[in-house]
């Protein structure tokens, strides 16, 4: 009986044990979900103030607290496996919500502005925050279940251990000595247990306050996450505002640059046309200097306009394969004409320098441009290096350039330089630092569109006093259609003159349809004007023509869709198309068509008319640009 006494007495000691275990792994697995509350708290307020020396360290050593907790319950619930499972699977956890956060902690970290709080936003939508609290409970709820089952099994051997002590009692009375001896471990047992109920009241009353803690904690911790999404919502509203008012007050200096160098060429066209209608009765040469005047101001609008087009990407390109060292040395004496004899040009040409699939007219007029720019700079004597190579560019190295193989042609000058707040804005449309009337300030913005409309990226060096070098990278073509090489700049022969050709001409403006219909008749052709598609199927089933001149954009049917409809009658009918303007998305429909861009002068009427006139049968391909007079 004494044995038995012993025993129950033991099982009395291990089972409150466990009922102290069970007690420790809910107060941790409590303190893991309040220091990853408090870590996630910190990391919101972290990604909004980006101080790594407040939030930035309360979040970081939450966040290891955390996984130190979690590693204090994996030794403690060591000796029951499913308790060790369901640790692990918290562990996990712990490091998929540690990857979560990780973005947002270093954006902040890096300072890289709301990039951090929408990290953070994705994070918070995400359930692996609810799956830790879920893990936590599920592990809390099973040591409850389990401290339910040691305090039963206490009180199982308390009462074993009480009723083996009456036994002893009847014993000592009958036993004697026996009976005093059994009686004393009967008290000392009765005193364990005494002692054993006291502390498993305290600490159930230790438990129920921490519980009381934590709930007070997660409110607060919900009632300041509440905040900050307010904070944050608050802080995008005002971002989106501010957006706004940059974008209209950028949207205002366009518009004001362009009715600035509009309002002057206006003025020069007008002027100029004034003063010869005062003067037709007067010398000839003095009437034809004021038209040539106006023929100037009316140039350089059209050149205006189609640099704008250029900027803002919407003038489609006619990209084909070029040989950039070709086409350099083609163009050195028109840049020597251009620049001057005191301009020495100095070429660097890679002998292997890789071909690039871009418009060629584009880039001479973007070497051109740059060419003018650094004589400008120079005060139109010094020295001009023209480079190509061939470079191999890593993601973003120069702007928002794409990694891979690239042709670097560099256009280097001795000139002035430029300062660190001039070059910062060189590529914003009409900025210019040269005289009023000497630029319009869309130099350098529409070379920038040409280089990001061809996938490739521009890029400047400059020093103040020392020179300036802007570099094209254009991307490597592994294309292997012949390569052209002859400069577009300049205009070669005329087509043939086919007098007494019958033109049909389709335009919806009555000006222009009316100033073309003179040019026509002025070139010895026999033209029927129509304003609509409409008019113009009924002219052309009654008239057998040679060409029909279409405008691109008309309302109620388009040129396009007109001479798709013509030529399901006559194939071979010869097609030039007229624009002012050509948006993304029709290029397609122009292909294999001649094209002629508004404004135009009679002369290049007259080339491209010769030119769709002399083949009638379109090839497949991109379509081949006219030369239109004055634009540039």
């Amino acid at each position: 009986m004494v044995i038995l006494v012993a025993l129950s007495n033991d099982a009395r000691e291990r089972a409150l044990a466990d009922e102290r275990r069970a007690y420790d792994v809910a107060l941790i697995t409590r303190s893991v979900g309040s220091s990853i509350s408090r870590a996630e708290a910190a990391l919101g307020r972290f990604v909004l103030d980006e101080k790594v020396e407040t939030s930035g360290n309360i979040y970081y050593s939450q966040w290891r607290l955390a996984g130190y907790q979690i590693n204090q319950l994996r030794t403690l619930v060591r000796q029951s496996p499913p308790q060790v499972e369901r640790v692990d699977a918290l562990a996990e956890l712990y490091r998929r919500r540690n990857a979560e956060f990780f973005p947002a902690a270093r954006a902040a970290s890096m300072s890289q502005g709301d990039i951090a709080p929408r990290y953070f936003y994705a994070a918070g939508q995400s359930e692996t925050g609810q799956e830790l609290d879920k893990k936590l409970n599920e592990i809390a709820d099973a040591e409850r279940l389990s401290l339910r089952q040691r305090i039963q099994q206490s009180q199982f051997f308390s009462a074993e251990a009480d009723r083996l002590t009456d036994y002893l009692s009847w014993l000592g009375i009958i036993v004697g000595i026996g009976a005093i001896y059994l009686g004393v471990i009967a008290v000392q047992a009765f005193r364990l247990n005494a002692a054993a109920r006291k502390e498993a009241e305290s600490e159930a009353e230790r438990a129920f306050k921490l519980e009381e803690a934590v709930r007070e904690r997660t409110q607060e911790l919900l009632e300041a996450n509440v905040a900050l999404k307010e904070e944050a919502a608050e802080r995008e509203a005002a971002e989106a505002q501010l957006r706004q008012v940059q974008k209209m007050e950028a949207v205002g200096q366009l518009t004001g640059g362009i009715a600035h160098d509009f309002n002057n060429m206006l003025a020069v066209v007008v002027g100029g046309i004034d003063l010869a209608r005062r003067r037709l009765s007067g010398p000839r040469k003095e009437v034809m200097h004021h038209l040539t005047n106006a023929m100037e101001g009316a140039t350089r609008a059209a050149a205006l306009t189609r640099r704008l087009l250029s900027f803002a990407r919407s003038e489609p390109l006619l990209p084909e394969r070029v040989e950039s060292g070709e086409l350099v040395a083609g163009m050195s004496d028109l840049l020597d004409r251009t620049l001057g004899e005191r301009i020495r040009v100095v070429t660097k040409l890679d002998e292997k320098a890789w071909p690039v699939f871009v418009d060629s007219h584009q880039l001479e007029n973007a070497i051109l441009n740059l060419a003018v720019n650094a004589r400008d700079a120079m005060d139109g004597e010094g020295v001009l290096i023209i480079t190509t190579e061939n470079v191999t560019m890593a993601a973003n190295a120069v702007g928002d350039i794409r990694p891979g193989d690239y042709l670097k042609l560099s256009i280097a000058d001795t000139g002035c330089g430029m300062t660190p707040e001039v070059m910062e804005r060189a590529f914003e449309p009409f900025f210019t630092t040269k005289p009023v009337g000497k630029g319009t300030g869309l130099g350098l913005s529409q070379i920038f569109g040409f280089a990001h409309q061809s996938e490739g990226e521009v890029g400047i060096e400059s020093s103040v006093g020392k020179g300036t070098t802007v570099s094209l990278y254009l991307p490597r073509t592994e294309s292997l259609a012949p390569a052209r090489t002859q400069s577009q700049i300049e205009f070669g022969e005329a087509a043939l003159h086919v007098p007494g050709a019958r033109i049909l001409l389709v335009e919806d403006d009555p000006r222009v349809r009316a100033a073309t219909i003179g040019a026509l008749e002025d070139l010895d052709y026999q033209p029927t004007a129509c304003a609509s598609g409409a008019e113009a199927l009924e002219a052309f089933s009654a008239t057998e023509f040679d060409l029909v001149i279409s405008d691109v954009i008309m309302p109620e049917m388009t040129g396009p869709e007109l001479i798709k409809r013509l030529r399901s009658e006559r194939p071979d009918i010869g097609v030039l198309f007229v624009t002012g303007y050509v948006g993304e998305g029709e290029s397609e429909d122009l292909a294999g068509h001649e094209l002629l861009r508004k404004p135009f002068t009679v002369n290049a009427l007259a080339s491209a008319v010769a030119s769709a006139l002399s083949r009638r049968e379109p090839p497949i391909g991109s379509p081949r640009k006219a030369a239109a007079g004055g634009a540039g």
